[in-house]
């Protein structure tokens, strides 16, 4: 069934629920003392170690020079480590330690917590279908999305 002609742009309905999804984080961020791209920062390299601070801040979305403050307090921190790179030494690869992934797995159970009022609101049948819709849009490239691919 097609949608109708006059339903609102994607982008003026997520948008907002992104902005409000970000301040219900706030709290819970700043009770695990983590900023929003220190959070951010910590989820990207939960997977795979990242091949330079660049490729990160691009793999994110942040500015490669304002990133670097934030890679500095996690490192000091002890949540993350940047080690030379073994086939070149000028490269640092970016991972998460043990510390890292403890809090940025506590932080994440506390938001999905969060998020579990709002997905409430929906039918179970509904909840899956929104997130597998959600992760499939979330796991396209960005050319995709803008149109450029």
């Amino acid at each position: 069934m097609a949608e109708p002609a006059n339903r609102p742009d994607l982008a003026a309905m997520i948008v907002p629920l992104g902005r409000s999804l970000m301040a219900a984080e706030q709290p819970i961020l700043a009770a695990h003392d983590l900023t929003m791209w220190g959070y951010v920062v910590l989820s990207h390299l939960r997977g795979t170690p990242t091949r330079t601070q660049a490729a990160l801040a691009d793999a994110i979305g942040a500015d490669r020079t304002r990133i670097i403050g934030v890679l500095d307090e996690l490192q000091q921190r002890g949540l993350i480590r940047r080690e030379p790179d073994p086939t070149d030494r000028r490269v640092r690869l970016l991972s998460l330690t043990a510390a890292g992934r403890r809090l940025r797995d506590t932080a994440s159970a506390a938001i999905q917590r969060n998020e579990e009022r709002l997905l409430a609101a929906l039918p179970p049948a509904d909840r899956r279908a929104l997130l597998r819709s959600l992760r499939t849009l979330a796991a396209l490239p960005r050319d995709r999305i803008v149109g450029t691919a």
